[in-house]
């Protein structure tokens, strides 16, 4: 067996990255041959079977060159044309078997999703996958709405959780911060409208009138950075709010432990792995409820303030409820092996 995957490769470290890692780690470990063409703007030399194309033109090139049984692609955000038309490449490419995993939480419930049709150029080309994998139900339900067989599809959760890289200390400029605030809460997202950063840098203020010394650290990146900047320097206690941008996995699941509180405000979501590295470590979560959240998380409604607000105050005073954290994950891992197998046995 030798697997080719297509999608994200960290850094950054989001969900979808940490998939296709777990993935690639676990094959290697069996001696199974895996290699990666990322599809992201991040560039690095060529090595260790990591690949990172600059144009389409390259991708395709790989294509033909490297060796494979089975082609795996990630896709995550929208099932754009570009990435239908890379889809429907690997389809074609002879000898081999293709899967698909689609991570994202708010596509069915978006104008592109609530269009899906058989007729429409991405039911083909999903038709045209040996297997594609939903990260959920709502994804489940939107491949059939696509005329994709029942037969081709699998429910395998993405989440596969190892705090082994996790840091001894936090970075310095963190650990400045949390010196000087206490409770800190921290959010690990994009900078991105979906991630409702504003409702937290607004519930702040509130929360800092019972806690005098609270502090909010964002790690993370995205297009909305200057917006989210700007709403900081707005307000008064824009000194106690820190935007540190991207951090290394191992750092940020430092600032995590660390914390008081994590943070999970959302317009549209799916299976977070923040939200389940949280847990694992064991400092309480509050996230928007989009119907998917493991045990142990406290839920609020979608941009509620005032429910923020009073479940911040409540665990901070209270503490959290003790809950299990759940498992690592691995079990996910070894069902894309399965369906690997199950594929190549056909």
């Amino acid at each position: 067996m030798r697997v080719l995957q297509l999608g994200p490769y960290p850094p950054p470290h989001g969900g979808v990255q940490t998939n296709l890692v777990a993935i690639r780690q676990f094959l290697l470990s069996q001696g199974i041959p895996c290699s990666v063409i990322n599809l992201t703007r991040y560039r690095r030399d060529d090595g260790d079977d990591i690949y990172y194309p600059k144009t389409p033109l390259e991708v395709l090139k790989l294509l033909t060159r490297l060796r494979y049984d089975i082609i795996h692609l990630h896709f995550g955000g929208n099932l754009s044309p570009r990435l239908m038309f890379l889809a429907l490449a690997c389809c074609l490419m002879p000898r081999s078997k293709t899967v698909l995993t689609f991570h994202s939480g708010g596509y069915p419930s978006s104008e592109a999703g609530k269009s899906a049709t058989p007729r429409t150029f991405r039911g083909f080309v999903l038709r045209q996958f040996d297997r594609v994998i939903s990260v959920n139900r709502e994804l489940e339900k939107l491949f059939r709405k696509f005329g994709v067989a029942a037969g081709r599809i699998r429910l395998i959760y993405p989440h596969s959780i190892s705090l082994d890289s996790l840091d001894s200390s936090l970075p310095d400029h963190l650990a400045r911060f949390y010196r000087s605030h206490n409770p800190t809460l921290v959010t690990v997202s994009g900078l991105e409208p979906e991630y409702d950063l504003p409702l937290q840098i607004d519930v702040l203020g509130r929360v800092r009138e019972r806690f005098p010394d609270a502090g909010l650290v964002i790690i993370g990146s995205g297009s909305q950075e200057a917006g989210v900047r700007e709403r900081i320097q707005s307000k008064a206690y824009a000194e106690h709010i820190l935007l540190c941008g991207d951090v290394p996995h191992s750092g940020a699941l430092r600032a995590i432990a660390e914390s008081d509180l994590f943070l999970r405000t959302t317009l549209y979501d799916g299976d977070s792995i923040s939200v389940r590295e949280a847990l694992l470590i064991g400092t309480p979560v509050i996230a928007t409820d989009n119907g998917m959240r493991p045990d142990g998380t406290n839920l609020i409604p979608c941009s509620d303030s005032e429910s923020l607000r009073r479940t911040i105050e409540r665990i901070l005073t209270q503490g959290a409820p003790e809950k299990p954290s759940g498992d690592t994950g691995a079990r996910n891992i070894e069902e894309v092996f399965e369906l690997y197998q199950e594929l190549l046995g056909e």
